[in-house]
């Protein structure tokens, strides 16, 4: 169903790329836009029990993509550092494929964002909480239930390895 990687010794495994997810603080999620044209977007998301959360408005143009398709691929950076000398970049990504669906039950939803918000303010319980009650009613969570995943790297971080 998935195209295997080129490239195998540049892939990364199953532990780097969770590392990748865990670490990372942006991602860009890619759905199904209007008029046959792809919509990529960046976000902020979290990463928790092989499932991706992110945040949106009650109404837009990525909720409208996901209710006609649930089918969405979702892409972190970890490295990308430009070698002019080198005429390459060291990077290190990953990309996820799945399902999105929004999440409407009410508990599902309040764990999702308190999750989501730990991993941005971890030193800020009170202040957060305070934030979700505020704009509970407010927000959209997403939530993107991994069906596939593979991470790489450039050759050069590869060979870098002991």
């Amino acid at each position: 169903m998935f195209r295997e990687m080129r490239r195998k010794k540049q892939m990364l495994s199953l532990e780097e790329c969770v590392a990748v997810l865990d670490n990372g603080t942006s991602g860009v999620l890619a759905v199904d836009g209007d008029n046959d044209y792809p919509y990529a977007v960046p976000l902020s998301y979290v990463y928790c029990d092989s499932k991706i959360f992110f945040h949106c408005a009650r109404s837009g143009h990525k909720l409208d993509a996901i209710a006609r398709n649930e089918k969405v691929s979702f892409c972190v950076i970890e490295a990308d550092q430009v070698m002019p000398q080198e005429y390459t970049t060291y990077f290190r990504s990953v990309i996820v494929f799945g399902k999105a669906r929004v999440l409407e039950d009410d508990m599902e939803k309040r764990m999702a964002l308190e999750i989501l918000a730990a991993k941005y303010t971890p030193d800020d319980e009170r202040g957060r909480m305070q934030e979700i009650d505020k704009l509970f009613g407010q927000v959209s969570m997403i939530e993107l239930t991994i069906e596939h995943m593979t991470g790489k790297e450039a050759i050069e971080l590869v060979r870098m390895k002991p």
